[in-house]
């Protein structure tokens, strides 16, 4: 039987870890279709996998559009859920098929977040428990506990959500993304879910971001997705938090002029979100400050 999931790739210059990553896929039984859509990559990623996976569909942007670029996969897809993969992240036998069983048996479900294992050691990210400890309340309509966040290469949704709310967003680009894809399907009456049964495994490609770009590129985008969504008070305290920092932080030096640059941007797209997903949003974030309260003591 032809799989009810397509997995949807976006990937830029990494065409030694993107094969890697489609040998493993292509050798599922689960049998998903694979969509990749090359970012404007430069080192003949789409020409690669169009001769060595032909039965793969890519998508070849002249630009790199970060995060966006897998919203064009989604609309291409022809399956009714779509499980996204990194160039250097794929996912374990069965999980694909077990994640559409769980679609089909709860109708609010948009999203699943899997059980992320790290490195050749399949270690267990961080992330995982955290999700599977959620705090907010249960809801029995979903097949694991409630989250309002994921990692975005252990994700797997169901299409018809995912393009209601429009996807991932061009205001943030890349890096922290998930949180507003989050909030967007709260805010819509989709449910979100992690479910440890659904496994992918991430082995981290070296040809990454450092880790000062990639911290400046979250704090960025944290004071943007308080703008797109989050109460005045609470963007504007964020925004400022951040301009003070940004005289100490090279990091924070950083994202405090590309904050500003987005910014109308974000403010033309702004839509609060309901109540119950701020109070839910909210305690998320009180449960993480004491947990860093803990770590620092």
């Amino acid at each position: 039987m032809a799989s009810r999931v397509t997995v949807v790739i976006a990937t830029r210059n990494r065409r030694d870890e993107l094969a890697h990553t489609l040998r493993r896929l292509r050798a599922l039984p689960d049998r998903p279709e694979i969509i990749v859509v090359d970012n404007g990559s430069a080192d003949g990623t789409a020409e690669a996998v169009r001769r060595e996976f032909p039965g793969v569909r890519v998508l070849a942007l002249r630009r790199n559009l970060g995060a966006v670029a897998r919203n064009l996969g989604v609309e291409e897809a022809r399956t009714p859920y779509v499980a996204f993969s990194d160039d250097d992240s794929w996912w374990e036998p069965g999980a694909l098929d077990t994640a559409a069983g769980l679609f089909d048996a709860h109708p609010r479900l948009g999203l699943i977040a899997g059980r992320p294992l790290v490195g050749d050691e399949r270690r267990p990210d961080p992330i995982a428990g955290r999700m599977a400890d959620s705090p907010l309340p249960p809801d029995d309509r979903l097949p694991g506990p409630a989250v309002l966040g994921f990692l975005g290469c252990a994700a797997i949704v169901r299409r018809a959500a995912y393009l209601e709310v429009g996807g991932y967003s061009e205001v943030l680009f890349f890096v922290g993304e998930e949180r507003l894809l989050a909030y967007d399907l709260a805010a819509a009456g989709w449910g979100l879910s992690y479910v440890s049964s659904v496994v992918a495994v991430h082995r981290p490609s070296p040809v990454r971001d450092t880790p000062e770009r990639r911290r400046g590129l979250e704090m960025r985008n944290e004071v943007l997705t308080a703008w797109l969504r989050r109460p005045v008070p609470l963007a504007l305290a964020r925004s400022l938090r951040l301009a003070g920092r940004s005289v100490t932080s090279p990091a924070a030096r950083s994202a405090w002029p590309s904050a500003l640059v987005r910014l109308p941007a974000a403010l033309r797209d702004r839509r609060r979100l309901p109540e119950p997903v701020e109070r839910h949003a909210r305690l998320l974030e009180s449960v993480e400050r004491h947990a860093r309260s803990l770590e620092t003591v």
